[in-house]
């Protein structure tokens, strides 16, 4: 009997071991909001995009810099020489040379360093501000989803409701109680459920698809959930001052180009200053090219070190090149107070939006209340006879209804508030508050 039951043991363990690797793998765990928010702050081509011009700004910036700094080159120019030794180049033929060049004085250049450094800093700001926008359709992406989650749980219980009212207004019509045209209105408000319930499952896919590109997880294993959204901060009006629109990116961003084009014009117009520049030269001579027999003395080492002045007398070219500058940087400036202005309307009609929508809201939860109040009150009048199973599932219905447009009012005023939110610069603290 031992080794049956040894056997046995060993193939009981066996069989457990093979359902183990043919059992379906766990359900992925919930995608908390704050998790997303990361994730796609991580995973954003925009992000990746905007650290990219940050990065090619520094080097502009850098490259603009290093005009002021020695630049040394060392090269050959060996060549031969018959007759006399002219130039290669620009350059005396040598064995081996050096060359230095760097700005001393150019009052243009220095305009020119301090645009680049400006455009640098812009960059920065257009970081934040796509951050901004990454966090923002993010959040409304899983707030939308989470909403639609809902719905359909709800639009599945209408379309149970209305098939039981089917069936029931079809056996009272083969009662003689109802006419044939009740159950064509049932039919009808069935096939209205199902459509509700289509349109919604398309957008949960779609949302749900676009949720997976942002966070870059599988959109199979993609669910919300709903604790996790942080409760949205009331945003009063006299928070919105001069100064929170100064700080928006959008604003700062737009100063930040009109302060690059100004030092462009500056820079263009100064290029008519006069400019010093430091300059040096190193040459290895070779008796091959014939320097002993065209010159008095030959030396082997040659040192050329100076300044170069320049002393722009007449320059009409650059002269309209830098009033053409003074017409951008003036555009520039004027663009910049757009954007404030169309920011400043565009937070008075949102604060205005988030009012109407919290009434709205309201109102929505209050025919809620009086629907789910009436489906109970239909329910004890079933139970008391003066009511028919018909009267209850119509009852259901119309509180489904009212639950449903209570999501999608609470849904339009969260996504007002979020954008209300990102114009006053608080949206990455309330998105980044949760667990």
């Amino acid at each position: 009997m031992k080794p049956m039951v040894r056997s046995a043991v060993w193939l009981l363990s066996l069989l457990s071991l093979l359902a183990a690797l043919v059992s379906p793998a766990a359900a992925a765990d919930p995608l908390p909001f704050r998790r997303a928010i990361e994730l796609a702050l991580r995973h954003s081509g925009d992000m990746a995009i905007a650290t990219a011009d940050q990065e090619a700004a520094r080097q502009s910036y850098l490259e603009t810099r290093s005009a002021f700094l020695p630049t040394i080159i060392v090269g050959s120019g060996i060549a031969a020489s018959y007759g006399f030794p002219m130039s290669l180049e620009g350059s005396a033929p040598s064995i081996f040379n050096v060359t230095t060049q760097q700005y001393l004085y150019n009052p243009g250049g220095q305009q020119f360093l301090k645009a680049a450094k400006t455009d640098f800093n812009a960059t920065a700001i257009s970081l934040e501000d796509r951050r901004n926008q990454v966090i923002l359709e993010t959040a409304l992406v899983y707030a939308e989803l989470d909403k639609l989650s809902g719905t359909l749980h709800v639009l599945e219980e209408q379309e149970t409701s209305a098939r039981r009212v089917e069936q029931v207004v079809s056996m009272r019509v083969q009662a003689g109680v109802d006419s044939e045209l009740e159950v064509t209105r049932a039919k009808l408000g069935a096939a209205r459920v199902r459509l509700n319930l289509a349109d919604a499952e398309s957008r949960a896919a779609i949302l749900r698809a676009r949720l997976a590109q942002l966070t870059g997880l599988p959109a199979a294993d993609l669910e919300t959930v709903t604790e996790s959204i942080p409760e949205l901060p009331e945003v009063k009006a006299e928070e919105v001052s001069e100064k929170t629109l100064d700080s928006n990116p959008e604003v700062r961003l737009a100063n930040e180009r009109a302060a690059a084009l100004v030092f462009r014009a500056k820079g263009e117009h100064r290029l008519l200053y006069p400019s010093i520049d430091l300059a040096g030269q190193y040459g290895m001579f070779a008796k091959f090219n014939n320097y002993d027999q065209y010159f008095k003395k030959f030396q082997r080492n040659n040192v050329t070190f100076g300044l170069e002045i320049r002393l722009p007398l007449l320059n009409l070219s650059q002269k309209a090149r830098a009033q053409a500058a003074d017409a951008a940087a003036l555009r520039a400036k004027k663009e910049a107070e757009d954007v404030k202005n169309k920011l400043s309307v565009e937070t008075l009609k949102l604060q205005g939006a988030v009012k109407q929508l919290a009434a709205a809201r309201e109102v929505a939860r209050l025919e809620y209340v009086l629907a789910h109040a009436d489906s109970d009150a239909t329910g004890i009048k079933l139970v008391a006879g003066t009511a028919t199973v018909r009267d209850q599932e119509h009852a259901r219905l119309f509180e489904n209804d009212k639950y449903l447009a209570l999501l999608d009012a609470t849904f339009q005023l969260d996504q007002a508030q979020m954008e209300l939110l990102k114009t006053t610069g608080k949206l990455q603290d309330w998105a980044l508050a949760g667990k």
